[in-house]
């Protein structure tokens, strides 16, 4: 069986029960006379007539009951197919698979997932967490978030989270130790978690801007890592000053674990973008849950801000 004989099996379906190739032609939104057409070609396919046609009234043959007992369960299993694919589509469900650089896990879906799943009990979250560049369709994710070149050209992209400020933080028992620093020349006398790049090995300077004016700075410290988060952590253990984002210092300066300096020295780095394949229908769920990352205030205006060395490669 094509194709084509779906389809015509469809019309007969919808002819015997509308007793009308107008009523019919109406309900599959074709025109009559293709809806005729169609019935032709079925009868001639299976060699026997289907349908009784009078100028006023069509009926069915013998031939097309018995063939119409034994499509509808089917007919009907098919639609019922379609109306519950229809609702899925409608409803969020199923599994989300999302492809997030660290700090985009951090920062945009870990402040959301709970109160995310508990408003839709029908959605698994699949969180993939990477600093790789990947083709995120050929991996099988709905969506990346990451720095907004890294979404292909053909790709939607979503703003998730505005310029991200930088902080500066240690924790109040260095500090107890060490005068903070008022300018970032005052770094050379502390030591500070140094950040290499996974992309190309390099060390990270940091960065600072005042009265429009950028410079950047090279520690020196005892300290080296390669993750943002685990900078944090030194931070918080005490083992020197750490430079990060606010978005994953907040917690801890909440807390009281760490003190931020430096702010009025500190830059903004671009924000994050949620990317998703622009060809496709968009989940429910895809979208339920960007509704509620720029409802939790993710997606704030762009202002100037620097590329966000943090996201690189």
């Amino acid at each position: 069986m094509d194709r084509g004989d779906l389809a015509n099996l469809t019309a007969f379906v919808a002819v015997a029960d509308q007793r009308s190739f107008r009523a019919a032609a109406v309900r599959l939104d074709v025109t009559p006379s293709a809806l005729s057409h169609s019935m032709r070609q079925l009868e001639a396919r299976l060699g026997v007539r289907l349908l009784h046609r009078t100028t006023r009234s069509v009926s069915v043959t013998d031939s097309g009951r018995r063939l119409l007992d034994r499509l509808r369960p089917a007919i009907d299993q098919i639609a019922g197919a379609l109306d519950d694919l229809s609702n899925r589509q409608r409803r969020p469900s199923g599994t989300l698979r999302i492809h997030a650089i660290h700090m985009a896990a951090a920062a945009v879906i870990a402040p959301i997932w709970r109160r995310f799943l508990t408003m839709y009990p029908n959605v698994r979250i699949e969180l993939g967490v990477d600093e790789a560049r990947i083709d995120i369709v050929k991996k099988g994710f709905d969506a990346g978030i990451g720095p907004r070149d890294r979404a292909a050209a053909d790709m939607i992209a979503v703003r998730v989270m505005g310029p991200m400020k930088v902080a500066v933080v240690g924790a109040p028992d260095y500090f107890a130790k060490h005068s903070p620093p008022r300018t970032p020349k005052d770094l050379a006398r502390h030591n500070c978690v140094q950040y290499r790049s996974v992309v190309d090995g390099s060390v990270f300077k940091w960065a600072f801007e005042r009265n429009d004016k950028p410079q950047r700075v090279s520690v020196h410290g005892r300290v080296m890592v390669n993750d943002p988060d685990v900078a944090v952590r030194a931070a918080v253990d005490g083992l020197g000053i750490a430079y990060t984002l606010e978005a994953l210092a907040e917690p801890f300066l909440r807390s009281g674990l760490l003190v931020q300096v430096l702010e009025n020295w500190s830059p903004a780095f671009e924000g994050l973008f949620l990317f998703y394949p622009g060809h496709r229908q968009v989940p429910a769920a895809l979208r339920a849950l960007i509704d509620m990352i720029r409802a939790a205030g993710g997606a704030t205006s762009a202002r100037r801000s620097r590329a966000n060395p943090f996201a690189a490669g």
